[in-house]
């Protein structure tokens, strides 16, 4: 495992009724909260932007609706046979 230092560190305050709740979200499938909460994370990244195979930073219509409606029109379609 990499050291801690080679990643940046994301620190969040929770009111104890969560901390309680992912706590027990943790348990039930058998993982730390830190497993959890990365794995929530992960899914969530894919939900808003798509598969990761293109990078976080790729740009299109399915990862962002604003580019979407600016790209997907008759006007803009003639840049798609070049």
């Amino acid at each position: 495992m990499k050291s801690s230092t080679s990643r940046p560190r994301i620190s969040i305050d929770v009111i104890p009724e969560v901390r309680r709740r992912l706590r027990l979200a943790a348990a039930k499938r058998d993982l730390t909260i830190r497993q959890y909460v990365l794995e929530a994370i992960e899914e969530r990244l894919r939900e808003d932007l798509g598969d990761e195979s293109g990078g976080v930073w790729t740009l299109s219509g399915k990862s962002d609706p604003v580019l979407a409606e600016l790209w997907d029109n008759p006007r803009d379609s003639a840049y798609d046979r070049i």
